[in-house]
């Protein structure tokens, strides 16, 4: 089953891992993020249990939403770095094509 489980990791592109890991540093600055938005989304379920008024709700989803372009942005630049540089340097010329998709998906 080992090796079963392996050949999936190798072709799902939802299992890949980064080449060159994030440092502690890295990866604590978009935890605490990902923990902000998290608690903005919770306070938005609240609000809306508590029946608030929309356009108040409509503003907090929209901070939401900033925050997660912005967290996109911080991981696409990590991204072009880390994992587009090493690609190139290696000859692989095709994460150049994923990157473009990729900055399109995020607008």
């Amino acid at each position: 089953m080992g090796e079963e489980k392996k050949a999936v990791d190798d072709v799902c592109a939802c299992c890949r891992h980064k080449s060159t890991p994030r440092d502690a540093g890295e990866q604590k600055n978009l935890q605490n993020r990902i923990n902000r938005i998290i608690g903005q989304l919770k306070g938005i379920q609240g609000m809306i249990e508590d029946n608030r008024y929309c356009g108040d709700v409509l503003v907090q989803i929209g901070a939401v939403e900033s925050a997660l372009q912005s967290l996109g942005y911080v991981i696409l630049a990590e991204h072009m770095m880390t994992c587009v540089a090493e690609g190139v340097q290696q000859g692989n010329t095709e994460i150049l094509a994923e990157a473009v998709e990729l900055m399109k998906k995020i607008k």
